[in-house]
């Protein structure tokens, strides 16, 4: 197949140019230059906010004026990645393309689909005069990929729809009802360092194998969260030995379910058989428990080489009491829309920082504001 035979053409034909323009995030001055030449030269009325958001307006075809007005929107920044063995600057050079039997690729970078293939198909549309439509509004934000900055930066009246269809998804010929927004919960203990006894054992918990994803996308699913793991065999553990806790880490970015965790404890050495039996009781439960969704969960239990210091049993306790009781997963499903989880929490990382802190990082969304 050839380039020239992709279809939609008109789609393609623009995705082909968009290519041509360097676009990293933060870095998108070229591209809003082509879009705003883009409305020049097909006399759409065009604008450009602060944040440098672009807005190009298309009038209703005659007869469907009283339609309401229909927001399409995609970002116009793209991740900028290449191999090793590839010179590419992505500040200068256009991202070269070819077609792999089925699928259309760039050579040893990011092809920037995500989210090129949104803003050109809104240039297809605004550019195509055989499709009866309402007033449109062609909505191109900045750096969507490091923070959604020219989403945030958006004032009231910049656009004036009814109805936005954001074309940023995963899935084609799919639509996705999102949440109305999101919020971050950050709790932080701080902690005494106590000093180990002597004649203790030291060990690392690892939780591995498990799936992730995404906090949004995939949070009814059930897989597991290995903070919420590591913490129900810590927890236990803790009631019923000596044992100190030295170190534990868990998670990282707030948006994805937690695959890994980890944590290095100490116990009398005269417990520490007693304990791997136990973790591997607690293994086969959990395991059964998941055995569907995370067939590769794995519990490891390492000797470790000794720490001269540990988090004080107090501060220790309350922490994995918390983490317990914190709830993860659906909160709450949509009495509208079946299967639409409304509202949903994750707990997405346990970090040890400087100067004694420890963070606990959650993330929540929902399609009700109220409900956050």
């Amino acid at each position: 197949m050839e380039k020239k035979e992709l279809k939609p053409a008109n789609v393609f034909r623009y995705f082909e140019e968009i290519c041509q323009v360097p676009r990293p995030s933060k870095k998108e001055e070229k591209m809003i230059a082509y879009l705003k030449a883009f409305g020049e030269k097909h006399k759409l009325e065009t604008k450009v906010d602060e944040a440098g958001n672009v807005l190009i307006k298309k009038p209703a075809t005659p007869g469907m004026e009283n339609r309401k007005t229909v927001v399409l929107q995609s970002h116009i920044d793209m991740v900028c990645e290449k191999n090793n063995d590839v010179k590419h600057d992505f500040l200068t050079d256009p991202i070269e393309t070819e077609i792999d039997g089925e699928w259309l690729k760039a050579k040893g970078t990011t092809l920037g689909a995500d989210n090129g293939i949104g803003v050109a198909t809104e240039l297809a549309i605004l550019t195509d005069n055989s499709i009866e439509h309402g007033p449109i509004e062609c909505l191109f934000t900045v750096d969507e990929e490091t923070g959604l900055t020219g989403a945030f930066a958006l004032k009231e009246g910049f656009m004036s729809g009814d109805i936005l269809l954001n074309l940023d998804s995963e899935d084609e010929g799919e639509l996705f009802i999102g949440c109305a927004g999101g919020i971050d919960s950050v709790a932080e203990f701080t902690y005494k360092e106590v000093d180990v006894p002597a004649g203790y054992f030291f060990c690392k918990v690892q939780v591995k194998g498990l799936k992730g994803g995404h906090s949004g996308g995939d949070i009814h699913l059930g897989r597991g969260n290995a903070n919420k793991l590591l913490n129900r065999f810590l927890s236990a553990a803790f009631g019923k030995y000596d044992l100190y806790l030295c170190e534990i880490d868990g998670g990282n970015l707030r948006n994805a379910i937690a695959r890994e965790a980890h944590a290095v404890i100490a116990l009398p050495d005269t417990d520490k058989h007693a304990l791997r039996a136990d973790l591997n009781v607690f293994a086969a439960e959990v395991q059964a428990e998941l055995a569907v969704v995370e067939p590769d969960l794995q519990f490891i239990l390492e000797s470790e080489h000794p720490h001269s210091k540990a988090i004080d049993k107090d501060t220790a306790k309350r922490l994995l009491q918390t983490i317990y009781a914190v709830p993860h997963g659906v909160f709450a499903m949509s009495q509208d829309i079946p299967g639409l989880v409304e509202t949903s929490t994750n707990l997405a990382s346990v970090k040890m920082k400087p100067n004694h802190i420890i963070r606990i990082e959650t993330s929540q969304r929902s399609s009700t504001a109220s409900s956050k």
